[in-house]
């Protein structure tokens, strides 16, 4: 994930929806889900351990998404 930065850590829901906002707006994105891989491996993990990663030369851009979109939504 050389390429890429973390930009937030979450709920699932709320990494997706905004995964679903960064995809609209043509920025290519990863989701580590800390969380499922916890589950899979049999112990326990936060439900707001998961991370969302985005291309470095997209940071800014998607930074203002994210805080406009957490602004909106989020109080």
């Amino acid at each position: 994930m050389e390429k890429f930065s973390r930009i937030l850590t979450d709920s699932s829901i709320i990494v997706n929806r905004i995964a679903y906002l960064l995809q609209d707006n043509n920025i290519d994105y990863k989701i580590k889900d800390n969380v499922e891989s916890a589950r899979l491996a049999g112990f326990g993990s936060p439900n707001n351990n998961v991370e969302l990663y985005v291309l470095k030369n997209d940071l800014e851009k998607s930074k203002v998404l994210i805080d406009n979109f957490l602004k909106e939504n989020i109080s």
